[in-house]
């Protein structure tokens, strides 16, 4: 019989007095689903990345349903934390401090006043020097984040976006609330700098590409991994980047789990070996979106979800210092 006591080995999400949660002793098909077993908190005190849900779909133009995404990619991030991340060389949570600071919350009735709850939320865990990592929710969340930490580090800010689609389409309504627009509208307010930013794994057609540097699928299939960083790397050089990633980015075999799968994209192994690649940019935001379990498969989207979550974690924790 085992000499620990039940109720001092697992649930380290709840129980842990501080942030470095022991993940190891605990099962990873029970348990809190807090983001690879860190401690849910909403104390930011001395805090370097919070990872936080934004369970937001109803600027979704097809398939609904990526509200449930957060949940979801924290529950397949339960098998990612027994261990250090894979091949990293250093494990990121004993680099940083990461929480779970949760789900953010605004009134779905009175929609108009989602993106500036949303700005608002995330500019208040930013604005405490924490970083962010954001579990989606449609990819409109990237505006309002944009919006926040754009008023944190200054504008314009760069842009890495994973993608099969560039986001950039217009809108006569300058206010409306759909997730093919928010980076044309990111540019058109001064929050990016296209000539900066990299749009990755793009194969949907759109003639106004707003100045993006644009590494489509293809190029990247035909150039590789190394090259591709390297390109990225040269785009965005040293000015502080947000890194977004639509899961959609990977071909539907990888991600059939998102609301508009497009064939002929990355494999998660490119994906996450191109993020691995950029460890030293300077990095300052970064969001995970259009994961919908209610399309998935055996949970292989949120695992690729997970999986680029933390790859991005690993991203934060070699940014500059």
């Amino acid at each position: 019989m085992s000499e620990r006591e039940p109720t001092e080995t697992n649930d380290h999400a709840f129980v842990a007095e501080g942030t470095d949660a022991v993940t190891h002793l605990e099962y990873m098909y029970a348990g809190a689903l807090s983001f690879c077993r860190r401690k849910f908190s909403r104390d930011l005190n001395g805090v370097d990345l919070a990872v936080m849900g934004i369970p937001f779909d109803t600027a979704t133009t097809g398939r609904s349903g990526c509200r449930q995404g957060p949940r979801a990619v924290r529950a397949a991030s339960s098998n990612l934390g027994w261990s250090r991340a894979w091949p990293s060389p250093f494990d990121p949570f004993e680099r940083m401090s990461v929480i779970d600071w949760g789900d953010l919350w605004w009134d779905h009735g009175y929609p108009a006043d989602v993106p500036g709850d949303i700005e608002k939320g995330i500019g208040h865990v930013i604005s405490s020097g924490a970083g962010v990592l954001l579990l989606g929710g449609d990819h409109f969340i990237s505006y309002p984040s944009l919006k926040a930490h754009a008023a944190q580090h200054g504008a314009p800010l760069s842009l890495i976006q994973f993608d099969a689609h560039t986001d950039t389409w217009g809108s006569d309504q300058e206010d409306r609330i759909d997730h093919g627009t928010m980076f044309r509208r990111a540019v058109e307010d001064g929050i990016l700098d296209p000539a900066t930013s990299v749009q990755v794994g793009i194969r949907t057609t759109n003639d106004e590409p707003m100045g993006f540097n644009i590494l489509d699928a293809e190029w990247v299939h035909e150039n590789g991994i190394k090259a591709t960083a390297a390109r990225i790397r040269e785009i965005v050089g040293d000015r502080k980047t947000y890194v977004t990633f639509d899961i959609d980015g990977l071909d539907p075999a990888f991600a059939p789990g998102t609301g508009t799968p497009v064939c002929g994209g990355l494999e998660t192994r490119q994906a996450t070996g191109i993020i691995r690649a950029l460890q030293g940019i300077n990095v300052v935001g970064m969001d995970v979106v259009e994961v919908a379990p209610a399309y998935d498969h055996a949970e292989i989207t949120a695992l690729a979800g997970a999986t680029v979550a933390l790859e991005l974690t690993c991203l934060y924790a070699a940014r500059p210092a």
